[in-house]
Parts: structure tokens; C-alpha cells; sequence
């Protein structure tokens, strides 16, 4: 008598792939040591900011006597973390607006509108990533020197400046931006723009109102990712911006100089203050978007 097997074949197919509980275990464990090895340091940092300077010394995970917020005070006014503070957040939405506009559309365009050299202007593109930014620097302190020459423009891209910092962080972030948003673009499906070109819309228009809104959690993940890595970002600001430009530093700088400074003043409870304030802002922003940053980066590659 024959017995048939298709059914047992087919639901066996259908069933996901099972993972092996040992793996398991061992991913678990690798993940849990090394959340310990993140959140332990950040959150000693937080609790050093509220002690003195004896008791940062004493015992690692001593309580504070109390709560000494003047640490808070002193960095954010003496040491002007306020004002480091202000031109990160400047600095960070201007160049990460840019880097999204300019990625965007040139992702879209390389991913859906395919033309002899289009294979070539990509790989340059994404060759960026393989170039260390060190090797650059000093070039780039020179292209960003004569581009202060340029009349009328000049005074606001040169070096010192707000806007070449921008244009140099734009630069430095649209090659992984390309790479990212190209690969999600390639795939959506093209019968919603074909629907759309039916109806007499544009191509901008299709860019704008279909395309974009479309790919929302990759735009969402990259944007996370390019504010994250720019608001750290110390060795471009360190040779763009001068120390005749202190009132333009970013944040990165005023820590260095609050931990040069510390060295000869001992004041160690303003700088665990001032390294509190530059990951506070960065971790409540990940908080926030985790799920979004999660399902950027799954979404394109379930597709």
C-alpha cells in the first residue's frame, strides 16, 4: 500500500528553518556580554558626573554623597557645552538634511533609471567607504582653504566655517547613504510608478509623493545612522575648525579641551558632566527609532 508523502513534504517545506538551541544560547550569551560591555561604561560615566573628584577616585560604584548638579552647571556655562552643544545640533541637521537630499535622489535615480556609466558613477560613489578619511585630510584642508577664496560665497564654506564643516560631513556620509538607500530602491515594486506615470505624474512628482514615501524605513534607519556618526565625528572638525574658531567648536572638540584642561585643573566631575550631555541626546534618540532603524534594515533584505 502507498502512502503518500506530499503533505508531510509540503508542511515540512513551509516550516521555518529551526535553529539549533545551543546557537541560541551562544548568541544570547554573546549579546548579553556585550550589552555589558556598552551600557556599564555609560553608565558609570552618568553616575561619576554627579560626584567630586575624590569620590570619582574612590570605590568604581560608590554612591555620590549627593547629587552634585553645580558638575552639570559649570560644564554647560564654564566649559560652554551649551554653546558646543548649539553648534552640533546645527551643524548635524544642515549636513544630515543635505546628505539625505542629495543620497536620496541620487540612490533612486542609479537604482531605477539604469544608463551607460551609471555601474561606473556607483562604484566611485561607494568606493568611498573603502578610503580612510586620515588619509584625506590633509588635501581636504586645502580644498576647503581655497574654497574660502571664492568671492562672495567663500566667507560662509571656508575653512572656520559652518558650511564647509557641512559640506565636508555631507560628503564623507553620501557614499554608505548611496549604497544603503540604492539597494532598497532596487526593491520596490515598479507597478505603483508605472501606475503613477499612467496617470501623467512626473517624474520628480513619482520621486516625491510615490517613491519616498515608499521607502520610509530605510530613509528613516540611514538618517538615524548619519546623525549618529556625524554628531561623534571629531578628526574633521578638528582640522576644519581652528582654535581661532572656539565659538564654532562642535561638541567632540569642547570635551577634548574639557579633558586637556582636567589633566592640569582636576576637575573631572564637569567633564563626566559634559560626556553625559553628548550621550544623552544620542541614546534617547536611539531609543526612540529603534524599531524604525530595526525594520530599515530588515525590510529591504525580507524583500
Amino acid at each position: 500500500m502507498a502512502v503518500d508523502v506530499r503533505p508531510a513534504l509540503r508542511q515540512r517545506a513551509d516550516s521555518p528553518p529551526r535553529t539549533r538551541p545551543s546557537l541560541m544560547r551562544l548568541a544570547h550569551v554573546a549579546l548579553a556580554f556585550w550589552a555589558i560591555l556598552v551600557v556599564v561604561p555609560m553608565l558609570w560615566t552618568l553616575l561619576a558626573s554627579f560626584k567630586d573628584t575624590a569620590e570619582i577616585f574612590g570605590p568604581a560604584w560608590s554612591l555620590p554623597a549627593r547629587l552634585r548638579l553645580d558638575n552639570w552647571v559649570r560644564a554647560f556655562h564654564q566649559a560652554h557645552i551649551g554653546t558646543y552643544l548649539f553648534n552640533t545640533v546645527i551643524v548635524v541637521v544642515f549636513s544630515t538634511a543635505g546628505t539625505m537630499a542629495l543620497g536620496s535622489m541620487a540612490a533612486y535615480v542609479l537604482a531605477r533609471y539604469p544608463f551607460r556609466g551609471s555601474g561606473a558613477i556607483y562604484l566611485l560613489l561607494v568606493s568611498g567607504m573603502a578610503f580612510p578619511v586620515y588619509l584625506a585630510l590633509t588635501p581636504l584642508f586645502f580644498v576647503v582653504k581655497n574654497t574660502g577664496s571664492i568671492p562672495l560665497i567663500g566667507q560662509f564654506i571656508g575653512l572656520d566655517t559652518y558650511g564647509g564643516l557641512v559640506l565636508v560631513y555631507i560628503a564623507y556620509s553620501l557614499p554608505f547613504t548611496v549604497f544603503f538607500l540604492t539597494a532598497f530602491f532596487k526593491t520596490l515594486p515598479t507597478s505603483v510608478a508605472e501606475a503613477a506615470f499612467m496617470d501623467g505624474a512626473s517624474h520628480s512628482r513619482i520621486f516625491l509623493r510615490v517613491m519616498l514615501p515608499m521607502a520610509r524605513p530605510a530613509l528613516i534607519s540611514i538618517t538615524i545612522f548619519n546623525v549618529l556618526g556625524q554628531w561623534n565625528q571629531y578628526q574633521l572638525p578638528l582640522v576644519l575648525l581652528s582654535g581661532n574658531a572656539r565659538d564654532k567648536w562642535v561638541l567632540t572638540q569642547g570635551i577634548a579641551d574639557i579633558s586637556t584642561a582636567t589633566g592640569y585643573s582636576a576637575d573631572w566631575g564637569a567633564l563626566f558632566a559634559a560626556l553625559s550631555m553628548a550621550i544623552l541626546p544620542m541614546l534617547v534618540v536611539y531609543v526612540l527609532f529603534h524599531r524604525h532603524i530595526q525594520a530599515g534594515m530588515t525590510e529591504g533584505a525580507l524583500k
